[in-house]
């Protein structure tokens, strides 16, 4: 590469070293044709089919160096015999798939990031992939694509948005850079950011909530100092990572003589890990606004393991994922080997959602209880109001005279399925029905349980009782409107009695099209996706257009 603003020292680095295709060679990898039909996210099918015919797939991903934007699996089976019989599909580099390489992401919008790739991944060309001759050598690739000067020049060899296969083997690599101190620190990085990767419960890897861990560590804190230890040390992390790439930077500077060209220093917001603010949320807020922002996403998150815990997807017993399966098959083997003996997974998979308490096992109750079932009850009312407090700050807006529980009640009602729905980028794993505007009835329904019978369950165990409860309610209003002292005191009833009548009238409604699709019994083919079998419940379901990408019906 010629470039006119380049010193003498950066234009030696590529006339005096190898270009890295001396030592590795980089592909595109495969082309499915149809990547709706091939590719799904791995948590929409079945775990019992991942790694046999569902293969994790890299496809690059965002921002982020040393490990990671493992969110992908591909249809692998019999060889990728479908996918090669596709019409415009193609699988470049075959010989390199399930091999130890090292990965970034085509489009580079901002800066060069390289990940660690495991053995076991295929891979695309929005994730293009090298892999050395010398396997010794994969660590100091990683090292070498993170350095600032590697990010530099990306933008030399290829002034696009783009950095591919073919720029990757004209970067020169000096054999200086090949040594133990390289490997060594890139090692660290790695290892640093595959454990913040399997952090959060996106990853196939994740075992349990780090508050969870922490408190096992140190059973006599609160919930609030649990949630202190835990951003203590994702500072000590974010620290340290700071350190070990700096220092990379310095070892590649040393080999390649350039001290007076380069300086190893890397900006806070570029230490790509999930747990530094900074980097996770960007942006201009201040350090006060972005550690609120990460305490109330971290007290969501507490919630969302809550839920799986509740659905049986995770268990306070069993690290990792305990049942991910399809149509609730193999389940009851679960329960009754004990895996749910500390805090119990719901019976049938179907958790009502109600902004008020029409059931006692409603998922803001059984929030209150894994709280309680892992903090203690003595702490209970803190640890809740810990929550509350914390989800104030960004999650939802704070009300005056709200109860803790009332908070979080809120929080699920309004939120929580806006945050399911991002987290798991439109391919939720826990489905939300409703009744529709007025939230008669709404319940969550974990996608690895449903079953042909979920349907007439919700009906006869949920929506009927919920009929005959609301009637109830509706009589004993009428009775106290008739009997009420004052104008103010009877008006007042008279509203609350006409809201509980359009929830009855939206509720019926909502019972008779449940009946109509509880009929049909309809089953899930898990190998489909989220997005295929989402649209199969007509209104029942909220965000169908979001989701399924077409109208409702």
């Amino acid at each position: 590469p010629i470039a006119y603003w380049a010193s003498e020292s950066e234009l030696n680095v590529f006339v005096k070293n190898s270009k890295l295709e001396k030592f590795a060679t980089s592909s595109n990898g495969v082309q499915t044709g149809n990547n709706d039909t091939y590719v799904r996210n791995w948590s929409e099918v079945s775990y019992k089919k991942f790694k046999t015919k569902w293969i994790p797939y890299n496809k690059g991903g965002r921002f982020r160096r040393w490990y990671g934007n493992f969110d992908f699996v591909v249809n692998w089976q019999n060889n990728g015999q479908e996918i090669k019989k596709e019409k415009n599909s193609c699988t470049r580099g075959e010989e390199f798939y399930f091999s130890e390489g090292i990965t970034w992401s085509d489009v580079t919008s901002g800066n060069l990031s390289c990940r660690y790739l495991p053995k076991g991944f295929i891979f695309d060309a929005s994730g293009p992939s090298a892999f050395f001759t010398d396997s010794k050598n994969t660590k100091v690739g990683v090292a070498l694509l993170n350095t600032s000067f590697a990010n530099y020049w990306s933008k030399i060899l290829n002034p696009t948005l783009h950095f591919q296969s073919g720029d990757f083997r004209k970067l020169a690599l000096s054999e200086k850079f090949i040594n133990d101190r390289v490997i060594s620190c890139a090692s660290a990085c790695i290892r640093l950011s595959e454990i913040d990767w399997n952090t959060y419960e996106t990853s196939w890897d994740f075992t349990e909530n780090p508050l969870i861990q922490l408190h096992a560590e140190t059973p006599s804190q609160t919930l609030s100092e649990t949630y202190q230890a835990w951003w203590d040390s994702n500072q000590a992390t974010i620290a340290e990572m700071k350190r070990l790439e700096e220092e990379n930077n310095r070892l590649f500077i040393e080999a390649y003589g350039l001290q007076d060209e380069l300086t190893p220093e890397v900006p806070l917001e570029e230490i790509t890990l999930t747990v530094n603010p900074k980097y996770r949320y960007g942006g201009k807020a201040s350090d006060d606004e972005l550690a609120q922002r990460f305490q109330a996403d971290t007290m969501a998150e507490l919630i969302s393991y809550a839920v799986g815990c509740m659905f049986g997807r995770y268990s306070l017993d069993r690290k990792g994922l305990v049942y991910a399966h399809a149509g609730n098959v193999g389940f009851a083997d679960l329960v009754n080997e004990g895996a749910y003996q500390t805090f119990p997974a719901d019976d049938d998979g179907i958790v009502p959602l109600t902004d008020q308490e029409w059931f006692v096992d409603d998922v803001t109750n059984r929030v209150q209880e894994f709280v309680k079932t892992v903090w203690g009850e003595a702490q209970l009312y803190d640890n809740l109001a810990f929550i509350a407090e914390s989800l104030g700050l960004y999650a939802i807006k704070p009300k005056n005279n709200e109860s803790a529980l009332d908070t979080i009640r809120r929080y699920l009602s309004t939120k929580f399925y806006k945050d399911h729905l991002q987290t798991y980028k439109k391919r939720p794993i826990y489905w939300l029905f409703s009744s529709g505007k007025q939230k008669a009835f709404e319940c969550l329904v974990y996608l690895h349980r449903y079953n042909a019978g979920t349907l007439s369950r919700m009906r006869t165990e949920y929506v009927i009782k919920l009929m005959g409860k609301y009637q109830t309610f509706a009589e004993q209003l009428q009775n106290q409107i008739e009997s009420a002292d004052t104008t103010t005191q009877a008006n007042k009833l008279k509203k609350e009695l006409t809201a509980l009548q359009k929830k009855q009238a939206e509720l019926s409604t909502f019972d008779e099209q449940l009946k109509q699709f509880a009929d049909e019994q309809i089953a899930l083919d898990l190998d489909d996706g989220v997005k295929a079998n989402y649209g199969k419940f007509g209104d029942l379901l909220v965000d169908v257009k979001s989701i399924v990408g077409k109208a409702k019906g």
